[in-house]
């Protein structure tokens, strides 16, 4: 797609794109911007339409660079953008952020489309999205290696004090990066259930084999393995899975194995299985620390 500026210097003049626009050869996106030839565009040509349309300084953001990011699944709102000016009238089908704190670390260019940063973006993002969803992200983002949790304290620190800052330190305090969505749905049940946290994907070295548990609390001695029919329904795999279980086990660990069916179709039978394992509640733990023999 390209903008009326970029029009403009392939020499045609406004009437010369009116009359293309009419003849069905630029078809408008957003005010300003058309795409060349036909109206259907991806979602990434959207999203740069959305930034072409206000202008150089302009970066894509919060939910829409998040899904650009692919920390988040989009879901088809209108594309968000992040300008420094203020003054502009609001533009249809699109939402406009203006801000006065757009540092050079914060602008990135990922796949042709100016944008904020990954750490930018969750700082963002906080302010728009559940603490649900936002742990979704941050999650995605520190398993993908796009930020690590000392870029993103450094940079909510240095934008201050701004809304979403209390739900993204909230995350921050249990963020582990996971490998796979039911992972993701498992640690939500045991952050939601007020479990102590855990150790996520901490790999451990048993009779000199490598061993990675899901989730692990070292003290209870348990672990919680989330199988994911993608990863763990197959012959090699369940192999896999039994030889690691009877690894941890012989090293005195308990195992619970929880399914997709268990975790959404069943949350609270699972959260009672972790409870009845003997992990305690973190405000449990704080008034009275639990002593858990190393045999369950």
């Amino acid at each position: 797609m390209l903008s009326l500026g970029e029009l403009r210097e392939c020499g045609l003049s406004r009437g010369a794109v009116l009359t293309r626009v009419r003849g069905g050869r630029l078809h408008p996106l957003f005010r300003g911007v058309y795409a060349v030839g036909h109206a259907h565009v991806t979602r990434e040509g959207g999203f740069l339409a959305a930034v072409k349309s206000l202008g150089d300084d302009t970066l894509l953001s919060h939910f829409a660079a998040a899904a650009h990011w692919e920390l988040i699944d989009w879901d088809g709102r209108h594309p968000e953008v992040t300008m420094p000016r203020r003054g502009l009238k609001r533009r249809p089908g699109i939402r406009v952020h203006f801000s006065s704190a757009v540092d050079p670390r914060d602008v990135m260019r990922h796949k042709g489309i100016p944008v904020t940063s990954p750490a930018r973006t969750l700082v963002d993002l906080a302010a728009v999205v559940s603490d649900k969803l936002l742990r979704t992200a941050v999650r995605r983002a520190l398993a993908q290696r796009r930020v690590s949790i000392q870029r993103l304290v450094a940079t909510r620190r240095r934008l201050g004090p701004r809304r979403g800052a209390a739900s993204l330190d909230r995350v921050l305090a249990t963020a582990a990066p996971t490998r796979s969505e039911l992972e993701d749905v498992v640690l939500d049940l045991i952050v939601d259930a007020e479990f102590v946290r855990p150790d996520v994907n901490r790999p451990l070295l048993l009779a000199g084999k490598r061993v990675v548990p899901d989730f692990r609390w070292p003290e209870q001695r348990v672990v919680v393995e989330a199988d994911s029919r993608r990863w763990h329904d197959n012959p090699i795999a369940r192999a896999d899975d039994a030889k690691r279980q009877g690894l941890l086990e012989t090293h005195g660990e308990r195992i619970l194995r929880v399914t997709w069916k268990q975790a959404i179709s069943r949350p609270t039978q699972t959260v009672a299985r972790i409870e009845a394992a003997g992990i305690p509640r973190r405000a449990a733990a704080t008034s009275r620390p639990t002593r858990v023999g190393s045999k369950l």
